[in-house]
């Protein structure tokens, strides 16, 4: 593909999660920051599926066998179970206009500040690693689609900086936040803007799986059956497939999915800080393990 079509889509993309953003802090801005659409909460907390959703998933499911499944399972059963725990968060954090994981966590040990700043500096050292991550699967996405000539990428493997292509995602990100994502710092405003441009991007990452579904499954095979048994056919995949599951693995991962949903960083803010009524946690109590399905 011309690498001009794929950097003209990824900007024409990017332009289009801007004027979504600009759009919806134009319409808090007009007062109706109550009247946003119920299904932009639920469809939010899908902004737990990152690239780990497309690549590591899709790495574990080819080593692990069914084990993927748990990354959405405990997910899945944080939202639908722990109602009543997410419902308690919610309104600990309202109460006290706690605006992050570092406060609440601050805030049950008599708002202690040192609390909070350790929390802080335990999230930067984890998050960092995982952003790097991130960057990295949409450069190397990036990197798939466009030659190396496209990209400056030297032969010796080494891209200059004029071609590193993490950077530019880095410095887009980075512009987004400063513009939606960080206007407000009270636990009383809502990135409204932000919300709805994840809401929409949400809609896009389900509907490019069901695409790419559907045309492997009715284009390249002729259906589930024959998808099956071809996959079956081959001794690889046929190993992994009737192993015995490493149950071990399969409940640590079950048990880290689960609390993701609390004390990954962007987690907590879309769930409890950006949680306008109580209504919004009880539809994402059956939508969200839908989406996730």
């Amino acid at each position: 593909m011309q690498g001009w079509i794929v950097i003209s889509a990824a900007a024409a993309y990017l332009a289009v999660l801007f004027a979504i953003a600009s759009y919806g802090d134009r319409r808090a801005r007009g007062g109706h920051t109550r009247l946003r659409h119920p299904l932009v909460y639920p469809l939010s907390l899908s902004v737990y599926c990152t690239s780990w959703t497309f690549f590591g998933s899709v790495g574990l499911a080819s080593t692990t066998g069914y084990n993927f499944l748990a990354i959405y399972i405990g997910a899945g059963l944080m939202i639908a179970l722990g109602y009543p725990l997410l419902r308690r968060v919610v309104d600990i954090a309202k109460t006290q206009n706690i605006t992050s994981i570092a406060d609440f966590i601050g805030a049950r040990y008599g708002k202690s500040q040192t609390v909070a700043a350790i929390v802080t500096v335990i999230a930067i050292i984890g998050s960092v690693p995982y952003i790097a991550l991130q960057l990295k699967a949409v450069s190397l996405s990036l990197i798939t689609l466009l030659t190396e000539t496209t990209i400056g990428i030297s032969h010796a493997g080494q891209p200059p900086v004029i071609g590193d292509i993490a950077l530019f995602v880095a410095l887009a990100l980075a512009a987004f936040v400063c513009l939606f994502g960080t206007r407000h710092i009270e636990a009383t405003e809502h990135q409204n803007g932000m919300m709805l441009a994840i809401a929409v991007e949400s809609v896009i990452k389900l509907a490019a799986f069901l695409t790419v579904g559907i045309f492997v499954t009715f284009f390249m095979f002729s259906g589930v059956g024959d998808f099956y048994f071809k996959a079956m056919s081959h001794a690889g995949v046929r190993e992994m497939m009737t192993r015995t599951p490493d149950i071990g693995l399969f409940v640590t991962i079950n048990i880290l999915s689960f609390a993701c949903i609390v004390l990954l960083p962007r987690q907590f803010h879309v769930t409890v800080v950006e949680n306008n009524r109580p209504g919004e946690l009880r539809l994402a109590r059956w939508m969200f393990p839908l989406y996730l399905v």
